[in-house]
């Protein structure tokens, strides 16, 4: 008979992963940096544990888009007011607030519990080449 092993939270081994967005599709990075912040990627994944690694996205504003969708998708907020709602098309969204973009298509992509809020606190982007993460990227690899 073999037994299924649990992880629990203080067991987990977390690790650093960069992934350089230049030249990739937006939703391929995205599935990425999904699975790998789940943790779905491990043999020893647990759904009700948070066992994902670090994500760092780099060059994020260098991504491509396929077909039309720079100037047709719009991201939408709602302050709670009537006639409050507010949409930003797409390419505005990638050229002033990138970080903001990757952090709401990702989360869409997790648990909506507080687990899911425990692992989209993992992920970094940054729009240039630039980041201050490379001694934890050194040390994880």
């Amino acid at each position: 008979m073999k037994l299924t092993s649990v992880v629990k939270p203080h067991e987990v081994v977390r690790d650093w992963v960069l992934i350089d967005a230049e030249g990739k599709t937006f939703g391929r990075i995205l599935t990425e940096a999904a699975t790998l912040l789940r943790g779905k990627h491990k043999p020893s994944f647990t759904p009700n544990v948070d066992c994902g690694d670090y994500v760092v996205i780099i060059n994020a504003e260098k991504a491509v888009f396929t077909g039309a969708k720079l100037d047709d998708k719009e991201y939408f907020r709602y302050s709670g007011y009537f006639g409050s709602t507010k949409s930003t098309k797409l390419r505005d969204m990638l050229e002033n607030h990138t970080e903001k973009l990757y952090n709401i298509a990702v989360r869409g992509m997790l648990p909506k519990t507080t687990l899911g809020k425990q692992m989209i606190k993992k992920l970094k982007v940054y729009a240039g080449a630039e980041h201050p993460h490379t001694a934890q990227l050194s040390k994880g690899k």
